[in-house]
């Protein structure tokens, strides 16, 4: 994909998810519905990069307003996004492997076909 081609990242991404964004677009062809799985990857990774320097800033604890202790928000959220990372991540279907391993850097087969219908076991 030349650089006239290659779609433009989205405003506001962090320089992590910059080097994400044009990183999968020098490797992989993306189809039109994938650039946008991936505009929501990189704009996730952004929102995990500014709660991680949140925590960073403030600790990972913080005292409510009744005086007690307890897990940082961002801390929360940023469990949240991770979650949403990685579905994103599965529905690119990117490789997670070492580099240099041949198995890991190729994208896995597209599952072709509906899965079928589900049924409750004991209900007709």
């Amino acid at each position: 994909m030349s650089d006239e081609t290659r779609p433009r990242a989205p405003a506001g991404l962090t320089a992590a998810a910059r080097r994400l964004w044009a990183e999968v677009l020098a490797e992989y062809v993306l189809e039109e519905h994938e650039v946008g799985l991936l505009r929501e990857m990189c704009r996730t990774q952004a929102a995990l990069d500014r709660l991680d320097q949140v925590v960073r800033r403030d600790g990972p604890l913080v005292e409510d307003r009744f005086g007690e202790t307890r897990t940082h928000p961002a801390l929360v959220e940023a469990r949240q996004l991770r979650i949403a990372y990685a579905r994103l991540s599965a529905a690119l279907r990117l490789p997670a492997g070492e580099e240099g391993d041949q198995q890991a850097t190729r994208r896995p087969q597209r599952r072709s076909g509906a899965r079928g219908v589900y049924q409750l076991r004991g209900v007709s």
